[in-house]
């Protein structure tokens, strides 16, 4: 199990699950199960849509698959530094236009994100690492994955097993001793419109 960080304090009650979710960088390189991956896939397929479109597609890469070098090299150098642990590289995307009519699907990377995080609250609950990166080469996703043209590229995912954070390069050990804070929901939550001035 992935261990809670000691920091992660809510405002108000919510289920332990939200606290548990975070993202470590140190991963131990083992495979997993195709039952093990596919129930995060399986978590996601079940998250809401406009209009029940269901607009996200996951591609993915096991680390010793043949789409593995495709896939990680399309990560930045830092991302790279540590990802090269993870049992499998997704990415995710998402249709910009509505199956059913062709027009733009005004929702997509909301519906996407929603997808995302059905993801990796399963993998959070089944002790794994899920962990969401931008740092990544979106036109060359779409070139070397031939993504179809109404597809976007909204994110790659590292999952794993959660490893020995002191194995990280020196630079990302601190992320893993102290996981990321939110800001306070003053900072995110207004209540009527947009305060002027």
């Amino acid at each position: 199990m992935i261990p809670l960080p000691e920091n992660r304090l809510p405002e108000y009650p919510v289920d332990p699950l939200f606290l548990h979710r975070w993202s470590p960088r140190a991963l131990t390189g083992e495979e997993m199960p195709t039952e093990e991956l596919m129930s995060l896939f399986e978590a996601a397929r079940w998250a809401p849509s406009s209009g029940n479109g269901q607009p996200w597609r996951f591609l993915y890469a096991r680390r010793h698959s043949g789409a593995w070098e495709t896939f990680f090299n399309l990560l930045t150098p830092g991302n790279q530094a540590w990802a090269e642990k993870a049992s499998v590289l997704v990415l995710v995307v998402s249709r910009t236009t509505n199956e059913h009519n062709g027009k733009p699907a005004l929702t997509h990377s909301f519906d996407a994100g929603a997808a995302w995080m059905s993801l990796a609250l399963q993998a959070s609950l089944k002790g794994l690492v899920a962990h969401g990166m931008g740092g990544f080469d979106r036109e060359r996703a779409k070139e070397e994955l031939g993504l179809p043209a109404e597809y976007h590229p909204e994110a790659m995912v590292a999952i794993g097993y959660y490893g020995n954070p002191e194995e990280l390069p020196e630079n990302q050990k601190a992320g893993d001793a102290n996981p990321s804070q939110r800001k306070p929901l003053a900072g995110i939550v207004i209540e009527g419109a947009w305060p002027q001035g």
